[in-house]
């Protein structure tokens, strides 16, 4: 009983990992990252489609990213979609081929990426709290209902804890890789 608690806990926990990863890969390092134009959408048919849907994304260097439609009619539509975004990117069409330089960073910019990866890193660890809440909560109900004893509820919140506790630890480990790739000129 307690162990499914403790199972349940620890993947709700994963999943606020992988989330936060996920989130953290969508912010500009200035470098080119073909993540950075995952969300973008485009008017395909009349319906909302992400880029990578009608179009090839691929990395040319360092700090340029490729963007080769399926069909040649796509190029107008994916050249104001990319402009219009709020990624502060300037595509220049050449023949069948959008290129995208991704400019370097300023500090100023660099500073306010780190807020927004701390702030991440922030609703991550109140996620990881509200999953080792709702955790304790059922094994306070257990008790009510004694189905475990008092000892077996300590037991139970103190692995969930340390559970909690190595989650927060990779969050933090993640939002300061995260910061110094940022911060990396």
């Amino acid at each position: 009983m307690l162990k499914t608690i403790e199972q349940d806990a620890e993947s709700r926990m994963g999943k606020s990992i992988e989330a936060l990863r996920s989130e953290l890969s969508k912010l500009r390092t200035g470098r080119a990252n073909t993540v950075i134009l995952e969300h973008l959408r485009v008017e395909y048919y009349g319906t909302p489609t992400p880029i990578d849907q009608v179009a090839t994304v691929s990395v040319m260097d360092a700090r340029t990213l490729s963007v080769s439609p399926w069909e040649k009619s796509m190029i107008p539509v994916l050249e104001k979609a990319i402009m219009e975004s709020d990624l502060g990117l300037n595509p220049v069409t050449s023949g069948e081929t959008i290129r995208i330089p991704v400019p370097a960073l300023t500090e100023e910019r660099r500073k306010e990426m780190s807020k927004l990866v701390r702030a991440e890193g922030e609703n991550a660890k109140i996620a990881i709290r509200n999953i080792r809440r709702d955790a304790n909560n059922h094994m306070r109900e257990f008790l009510k209902e004694k189905e475990i004893t008092e000892d077996e509820e300590k037991h139970g919140h103190d692995r969930v804890q340390g559970i909690t506790d190595s989650f927060v630890k990779k969050i933090d480990e993640l939002v300061a890789a995260k910061e110094q790739e940022i911060m990396e000129v």
